[in-house]
């Protein structure tokens, strides 16, 4: 897949299964910096806890997370793995930004609840960035 300047590889295949197809779309839209996409996701009272180095609270706090990395430009996104059951899920994954630094990550969800339409209330987020 490639969205604008950005590749995308997803070994997943998300069919029919709501929540993998979410945490894909969702990966994507943070790797493109939509912002709006991303909110849409999360409950009010969302924590993103990046282990090691910030933790925020609240949708305004992670919306400004979210803003601060608009700094960076993915141009190629690769998600390894997607695992669900109930209402938590797990995502791994490859970004090399245009400046050729790799993340690699690894992001771990809890949904407010076990339905589709349940929206993300805790993301735990392990990062490694090389250069």
């Amino acid at each position: 897949m490639q969205f604008e300047s950005l590749i995308v590889e997803c070994a997943e295949n998300c069919g029919n299964a709501p929540k993998k197809e979410l945490l894909r779309d969702l990966t994507i839209a943070f790797a493109k910096n939509d912002t709006e996409f991303c909110i849409n996701c999360m409950r009010d009272d969302i924590v993103w806890e990046l282990i090691g180095q910030n933790r925020f609270e609240g949708i305004g706090e992670y919306k400004e997370a979210l803003n601060d990395w608009k700094k960076h430009q993915v141009k190629h996104l690769i998600i390894h793995n997607i695992i669900t059951h109930g209402n938590t899920a797990s995502l791994n994954g490859t970004m090399i930004l245009q400046n050729e630094t790799k993340i690699d990550f690894c992001d771990v969800y809890n949904f407010g609840g076990f339905g589709k339409k349940a929206k993300i209330k805790k993301i735990t987020s392990y990062v490694i960035k090389t250069i």
